[in-house]
C-alpha cells in the first residue's frame, strides 16, 4: 500500500481518533452494485475499519467487489462473501452493516440488523411502501440503532454553506414557494425480449418479495428503477432527494397534504412502466414544494437539471449537486456562487474509481463521518432513519395521488393513515410474494 494511500485511513475527526483506540469496527456490505461499493469505500477511505463480509444474490457481481476491498483496506484481506444476508447477519462478527440492495429489498435486511445489534446505512429511499417505513423506525427505535439513510444532500460541503450562508442568514428572506425537479434522461428506453436469468444472478431471491415478473435483461444490474416492482420510479429515486434537502434547509417535517397528476405521456414503447412526466405538489401550510420529472426534452436552466430553487421575497436560491447560485432582488447585494466540492489532493482514488460519481464522494464521506460520530455518542444521524422515513413516505404519497387520479391526500403523522380515504389506506402496504412475510410495525 502506497504511503500516500496509507494516510487515509488516519481518522480526521475527534471521533475518529476515538475509534481509532478501540478494535477496528468489523463492517458488512449487504448489495454489492454500484452505490453499494461506492458508500462502502467512501467508509474505508475516512475510517480504520475492517471490511469482514460481503453479501449479494450475483456471484460474479459479489467476488468483484470482494476483489476490490481486499486491495482497498488496510488488512488487504479478502472479505467472507455470502448470497444470504440471515447468514451473514447470523455469523455474529458485525458492528455496522451498510444496504444497498435494489429498494423493495431494503426493508427485511434492515430490520434484521437491529435485531441482530448492528448500526446501519441504508440507502434511500428506506423501503418501497408506507408501512416498510414505520416498521424501520420502530426496529430503531426499539433496539436502540443508529442509522444514517443515504439522502448525502444533507453532508454536501457547497449545501450545508447554502443553508447556512443563503438561507440561515435570512438572505432570501419569507420563502413561498420552493421548486423541485429532475429533467434527466434516465428513464429506460429501451424493450428487449425476456429471457433466461444468467447463472450467476440468484433471480428467485433477487425478486424476494416482489411480484415475480419474467427476468428481463432491462432489470439487473441497475435498470430495476425501471419498474414499478422494485422501487417508486423517479419520484421514488430523485425525488426523494431534493424534498430530502429541502426539508433539512428549512427544517420541514410532515406536508399535511400531498397531490399528484402525470404518467407515461411520451415513451410508450419502452417496457418501462414508471412515469416519464410527473408533478407533484407538497404542501407544507404556507410554503409550498413543487416537484416536476420529465425524462425528455431540455430543462429550463441547463446548469441545475437536477435542483431545488427557492423563492424569496429578498431573493433566489438555486442548489443542486454541482453548486448553488444566490440570487438576489436587491442589485446592490453580491450575488453568491459556489461549485461542488472535490477532494483528488486527499483522495486521489476517487479520480480513477470505476463508476464513481466523483462529485458526489465528499458528500458521502461526510455522510460516513456523522455516521461514526453518532454511533460513538449514540445519537441520531443527520440523515436519521425517522428523516428518511418522512421523506420516502412523503414520495410514495405522490405515487399514490397519481395512481388515484390525482386526488389531494391529507396525511396524518399521528394515525399514520390518509385521512377519510380508505382507498389510499389500503395502498400503504404493498403485499409481498411468498414466502416472505411483510414487516409489522408493532411486532418488529
Amino acid at each position: 500500500m502506497s504511503s500516500m494511500l496509507r494516510r487515509h485511513f488516519v481518522p480526521t475527526t475527534l471521533s475518529g481518533l476515538a475509534w481509532a483506540q478501540e478494535r477496528p469496527k468489523r463492517v458488512g456490505l449487504i448489495g454489492c452494485g454500484w452505490y453499494g461499493k461506492a458508500d462502502l469505500l467512501r467508509l474505508i477511505q475516512v475510517s480504520p475499519l475492517e471490511v469482514v463480509s460481503l453479501c449479494d444474490v450475483d456471484s460474479r457481481m459479489l467476488s468483484e467487489a470482494a476483489d476490490i476491498v481486499a486491495g482497498r483496506q488496510r488488512s488487504q484481506k479478502r472479505p467472507t462473501t455470502f448470497s444470504d444476508y440471515r447468514k451473514m447477519l447470523a455469523a455474529g462478527n458485525l458492528d455496522l452493516v451498510l444496504i444497498a440492495t435494489p429498494d423493495h429489498w431494503h426493508a427485511l435486511p434492515m430490520i434484521e440488523a437491529c435485531k441482530a445489534g448492528l448500526d446501519i446505512y441504508v440507502q434511500k429511499p428506506i423501503g418501497v411502501d408506507v408501512v416498510e417505513g414505520q416498521a424501520m423506525v420502530a426496529a430503531a427505535r426499539k433496539y436502540n440503532r443508529v442509522v444514517q439513510v443515504g439522502t448525502q444532500r444533507r453532508s454536501t460541503p457547497h449545501l450545508i454553506e447554502a443553508r447556512d450562508r443563503i438561507i440561515r442568514e435570512g438572505k432570501l428572506g419569507q420563502i413561498g414557494v420552493v421548486e423541485i425537479y429532475c429533467y434527466y434522461h434516465m428513464r429506460a428506453k429501451a424493450n428487449p425480449p425476456d429471457s433466461a436469468p444468467p447463472s450467476h444472478l440468484d433471480y428467485e431471491f433477487w425478486t424476494g418479495p416482489a411480484p415475480m415478473r419474467p427476468y428481463n435483461p432491462l432489470v439487473h444490474p441497475r435498470s430495476w428503477r425501471a419498474f414499478m416492482e422494485y422501487g417508486n420510479g423517479i419520484v421514488g429515486d430523485m425525488c426523494v432527494h431534493m424534498l430530502d434537502m429541502t426539508r433539512w434547509m428549512l427544517d420541514l417535517g410532515w406536508p399535511l397534504s400531498v397531490s399528484s397528476i402525470g404518467g407515461i405521456l411520451i415513451d410508450k414503447a419502452s417496457k418501462a412502466n414508471i412515469t416519464d412526466t410527473q408533478t407533484a405538489t407538497f404542501d407544507f401550510g404556507n410554503l409550498k414544494v413543487v416537484w416536476q420529472h420529465r425524462s425528455y426534452g431540455a430543462p429550463p436552466d441547463p446548469k441545475y437539471p437536477w435542483a431545488a430553487t427557492f423563492y424569496g421575497d429578498k431573493g433566489t436560491l438555486k442548489a443542486g449537486v454541482m453548486g448553488y447560485d444566490f440570487i438576489p432582488l436587491d442589485k446592490s447585494v453580491a450575488p453568491v456562487h459556489k461549485d461542488v466540492t472535490y477532494e483528488f489532493e486527499q483522495y486521489p482514488e476517487d479520480r480513477t474509481e470505476k463508476d464513481l460519481e466523483r462529485h458526489v464522494a465528499p458528500a458521502i464521506r461526510g455522510h460516513m463521518r456523522d455516521l461514526l460520530s453518532n454511533i460513538a455518542s449514540r445519537g441520531r444521524p443527520v440523515a436519521d432513519i425517522e428523516q428518511g422515513h418522512i421523506s420516502t413516505t412523503s414520495c410514495i404519497l405522490a405515487n399514490l395521488s397519481q395512481q388515484l387520479n390525482g386526488r389531494t391526500l391529507f396525511w396524518n403523522p399521528t394515525t399514520h393513515q390518509v385521512t377519510n380515504d380508505p382507498a389510499a389506506n389500503r395502498l400503504l402496504r404493498r403485499p409481498y410474494r411468498s414466502p416472505w412475510t411483510h414487516p409489522d410495525p408493532k411486532r418488529v
